[in-house]
């Protein structure tokens, strides 16, 4: 359109500054970002890279987001994973990057643009299923659906999810997939334990949809609908909020032999979303975990209800 400049050019400019218009724009003589760099150069050309996407993205209130349309959105979320996942920043130079007070406004943006991205997507795909005659199709073909299938399969392998045991998964969503892939893959019983009426049916409806309704139990409520289950594994999704809170109250309702694990950020991948820490997990302790890789952004962690 003449004269308007496309938002996601400007996305990739900030994270490829000498991909084709943009090498243009800066010269020909600035120097090739990233590749060459010592750490210090990487830690200030990262900072301004965070604020930078962050600046694009506070054209995008939610009101904007939605009349976006998803082919529009999901290169922008693709470009900040480019970030995440770049396995250039090792653990320690990304927390001192993403500690830096002089960013953390552009993180409450980033964060705030991936949580309502993935809400987005996961609520389209769950009418979408409901539409289909061939749902599972529509399944499969969710943005993120190969990432959850390997996160699933490292996390049943790391708490021992066997087949017959019934885990309750807090922070179900309108696609309960975690659940879903427990039950199809590894013979698991699934709760999903989901806060919003609204999105609770909904994923009803979808389990319903794809012939799951019998093998997974839909709960509205928060984590203290455990109270009244009966389950042999918890999941605390990495949406689950607030963490201190959430902790506790499983952590007073589980016992020991709970096979129990939670998602959470780590390194640069936390630019998506703030990682548990170390007092949220007051009275646990940690048993094992499994770092991300490729796509996947989720770093799972198994953890014991300590003594009382």
């Amino acid at each position: 359109m003449g004269g308007q400049r496309d938002h996601n050019a400007d996305f990739f400019d900030v994270l490829f500054p000498q991909s084709s218009g943009a090498a243009h724009r800066a010269g020909a003589s600035e120097p090739r970002r990233v590749r060459s760099v010592t750490g210090r150069f990487l830690y200030d050309d990262y900072l301004t890279k965070i604020c930078a996407i962050a600046d694009a993205l506070s054209k995008h209130d939610d009101t904007n987001l939605e009349r976006r349309s998803l082919d529009e959105v999901i290169p922008l979320l693709d470009t900040i994973e480019v970030v995440a996942q770049d396995t250039k920043i090792d653990f320690e130079l990304a927390r001192h990057i993403l500690d830096n007070e002089r960013i953390s406004d552009a993180l409450e943006v980033i964060r705030a643009f991936y949580v309502a991205v993935g809400r987005r997507l996961e609520i389209q795909n769950a009418r979408d299923i409901l539409r289909a005659d061939g749902p599972w199709a529509k399944v499969e073909s969710f943005h993120y659906y190969g990432r959850y299938r390997i996160l699933v399969d490292n996390e049943a392998r790391l708490a021992g999810f066997a087949a017959g045991d019934s885990v309750a998964f807090i922070g179900g969503g309108s696609v309960p997939l975690t659940s879903m892939l427990l039950s199809t893959c590894h013979g698991v019983k699934g709760i999903s334990i989901e806060l919003v009426p609204e999105i609770a049916e909904l994923s009803r409806q979808v389990l319903d949809k794809l012939g799951l309704g019998s093998a997974i139990e839909v709960v509205c409520g928060d984590e203290t609908a455990l109270a009244d289950l009966e389950y042999d594994g918890v999941i605390i999704g990495a949406s689950a909020e607030p963490k201190r809170r959430v902790f506790m109250n499983v952590r007073g309702v589980i016992s020991r032999e709970t096979k129990t694990l939670y998602r959470t950020y780590s390194g640069m991948r936390a630019i998506l979303y703030p990682a548990v820490t170390t007092e949220d997990l007051v009275g646990f302790q940690e048993l094992g975990r499994v770092l991300p890789t490729g796509k996947v952004n989720n770093t799972s962690v198994v953890i014991r209800k300590n003594v009382e």
